[in-house]
């Protein structure tokens, strides 16, 4: 019998990389918690998405698959949003951070065409810098 948490302590982390449009939503929801509730607010939600993302890097099996939405990206929920997400061998790509009360499908047919290309776009990335490594 195999110790689950000896297996857990020596899976490597996934490294996870946030795509330009993920860090203009962050700022987005920085800057309109601030103008809401204040900058210790603000400063607090901002940190549940860094614990977040730790939390994903650490154990990728949190996101979910929600094949009603779009058969190949996978979801996270921080407080009101979703982090949008796509898994490779070794990486997760956090597409974008929409917020929960959106109509989530609609909003992901608005991106498609450009989050589509992103993901490309990444997969490429990634495979080269893995080639360079070797």
């Amino acid at each position: 019998m195999t110790d689950k948490r000896a297996s857990k302590r020596t899976r490597q982390k996934i490294i996870v990389h946030l795509t330009d449009r993920t860090l203009q939503d962050l700022i987005a929801i920085e800057e309109h918690s601030i103008a809401t509730w204040g900058k210790r607010v603000a400063n607090r939600y901002m940190g549940d998405f860094e614990s977040a993302l730790q939390r994903l890097s650490d154990n990728p099996d949190l996101l979910r698959a929600e094949p009603d939405m779009h058969n190949s990206l996978y979801f996270y929920r921080v407080n009101k949003h979703l982090l949008v997400c796509d898994i490779q061998t070794k990486a997760i790509f956090v597409l974008t951070v929409l917020h929960a009360n959106m109509d989530i499908p609609e909003r992901l047919l608005e991106l498609e065409p450009t989050l589509s290309l992103e993901v490309q776009m990444l997969h490429q990335q990634l495979v080269k810098s893995a080639k360079r490594k070797r």
